[in-house]
């Protein structure tokens, strides 16, 4: 599954912990070429550190800052004089039911899922178009695909992804630009962990310790999706834990 991703310069959001740390284990491992993006410096340099990438591949990045997401981008740019991958992972998973009118928390959402993906594309895009090629991979969610009681913002913002993603690809056809967009079900992740209404949080929690697998099935479908040859463009990945019924 290694087959084009080898050389390819990879931005991944997000990178710190769970998914998107994941998946640059798994992409460093097949000899991309990897900068990563988050709050956290200290858990981001570790990463950097422990998977060789080198000091500057390591920016620190609040995907709500346009500016900071562009300067993530521009630094691949600057290192590698290309950037071929954008993994928008950055997101967070702040459920409660709508009655309780947990507000900040629906702006976190918002400004974190959605702005944050877009800020992720408006900083790749330029760079692909004027490359013409490239590959935009947004992070979506089963409940991009179906709302549950407690989740309708969190799925609004996922299911924007999705419409986003889908706009994206048939407007980039002119410039080679592959997207796609992954929809996972239960992984391992400290998401359950950006909960901060009680009762959710203990229900959310019980969930994931029932069903959730490895984050490293993350970084399959990832790697999946970026070996495929060039004129093949997978837009979107739905999987699950085998015993989710949600």
């Amino acid at each position: 599954m290694a087959q084009n991703i080898e050389g390819k310069v990879v931005v991944v959001t997000g990178a710190s912990s769970g998914l998107g740390e994941a998946a640059v284990r798994r992409l460093a491992a097949d000899g991309a070429k990897i900068v990563i993006g988050a709050r956290r410096m200290d858990k981001l340099e570790a990463l950097a550190n422990a998977l060789s990438l080198g000091a500057e591949a390591a920016v620190k990045t609040d995907v709500t800052q346009l500016e900071q997401v562009q300067a993530l981008v521009d630094r691949a740019v600057k290192l590698h004089g290309r950037i071929d991958v954008i993994i928008n992972n950055a997101g967070l998973m702040p459920h409660s039911s709508l009655e309780k009118l947990r507000v900040d928390d629906w702006d976190r959402m918002i400004d974190v899922n959605l702005k944050g993906t877009l800020y992720g594309i408006a900083a790749a895009l330029p760079h692909m178009k004027a490359q013409k090629s490239g590959q935009v991979i947004n992070v979506s969610s089963v409940a991009g695909h179906k709302v549950g009681p407690g989740g309708a913002v969190y799925s609004a913002t996922k299911t924007a992804v999705r419409v986003i993603s889908e706009g994206l690809r048939q407007e980039v056809k002119p410039f080679n630009i592959r997207t796609t967009v992954i929809s996972p079900g239960a992984v391992r992740s400290e998401l359950p962990e950006s909960v901060t209404d009680p009762d959710t949080a203990k229900t959310i929690q019980e969930f994931y310790e029932q069903y959730a697998i490895p984050a490293d099935s993350f970084a399959r479908a990832v790697a999946f999706a970026m070996s495929q040859p060039e004129e093949v463009d997978i837009n979107e990945i739905l999987f699950r834990p085998t015993a989710q019924v949600y």
